[in-house]
């Protein structure tokens, strides 16, 4: 396995040696353990296993640092309150000399990314995460973060992407039926007035995520889109972990309203249908794989018809 991750040439050059540096200079008291990059580290950060316990987190550019600090405020809150393992960051490390951002030391986790065929029990998997989604729901939001003021932030409305929607469903007439992808985007969007409080979500309850070990879920990471906002949000783990049987648990134990099942919806077939114009040369595993995504999301708006 490499030791060098990097996505892009305008990003920070992140490896293992520079972990041992910073490691060194600021924290003599891990240095020295096997350093290694794990290889389902997120676009936004790069993430090393140190030794047998630790994590280091290094933000890939200016634009996703930040999320150490947040992790040290709220981790710390939310852990309790939650029936899965969550971050636990350790220490907040300083930019270097050869590293331009803040960074985290965190406990190590143990769990393998999200994959179905890794679960002892699919619908078991749905309803221990439906209940992790409920207890988050259920944490007190005074002073949480709200989402950041962009179309694309998760938990708000569907409506900011209608134009970018429409653009793309345009570019792509050839390749669905567009009556029935504006009739299940209009009915979205006729839902999607959330007017309860504001209630903590995950925000990214994708695959890399959410760990699994011994058949079982074990770990929820990552709480960069973590904030007080519309709860239908974690509803998108339905579509991006789960299907048929055990998407259908989810979404029971969930115990959520139509309009709120119809937002989240919207926000999967928007995130997917926008993406595909921009991802056709740039990744087109996610193009091919947004496909099907986007039939199963149609047919379940159909089945409602």
């Amino acid at each position: 396995m490499s030791k060098v991750a990097k996505l892009h040439d305008d990003e920070v050059d992140i490896d293992a040696s520079l972990v041992t540096r910073l490691l060194t200079e600021q924290f003599p008291q891990w240095a020295g353990a096997p350093v290694q990059v794990v290889a389902s580290s997120g676009t936004d950060n790069v993430t090393f296993r140190v030794g047998a316990d630790l994590a280091v987190r290094l933000p890939r550019t200016e634009r996703t640092q930040g999320q150490v600090e947040k992790d040290l405020t709220w981790m710390p809150r939310l852990s309790p309150q939650l029936p899965l393992a969550v971050p636990e960051p350790l220490a907040l490390g300083t930019p270097g000399e050869d590293y331009p951002f803040s960074w985290g030391v965190y406990r190590w986790l143990e769990g393998e990314p999200f994959q179905q065929d890794q679960l002892a029990d699919p619908i078991a998997a749905a309803r221990d995460l439906a209940e992790f989604v409920h207890c988050l729901q259920t944490v007190d939001t005074t002073g949480a973060p709200v989402p950041p003021d962009d179309p694309f932030s998760r938990g708000t409305p569907l409506a900011p992407r209608d134009a970018l929607f429409r653009e793309a469903l345009d570019e792509l007439r050839d390749e669905f039926d567009t009556g029935l992808v504006l009739a299940a985007w209009e009915a979205s969007l006729a839902a999607d007035t959330w007017d309860g409080p504001p209630r903590w979500i995950h925000g990214d309850l994708m695959p890399g995520n959410v760990l699994v070990a011994d058949g079982k879920l074990s770990a929820v990471i990552d709480f960069g889109t973590a904030w007080a906002a519309d709860p239908a949000a974690d509803l998108l783990a339905a579509w991006y972990l789960f299907e048929g049987d055990s998407r259908r648990a989810f979404r029971d134990a969930m115990e959520i309203d139509q309009e709120t099942w119809a937002r989240a919806r919207g926000w999967v077939l928007s995130l997917r249908m926008i993406a595909i114009p921009y991802y056709r040369t740039r990744n087109p595993a996610a193009v091919r794989d947004a496909h099907p995504l986007i039939a199963e999301i149609l047919a379940d708006f159909a089945a409602e018809q």
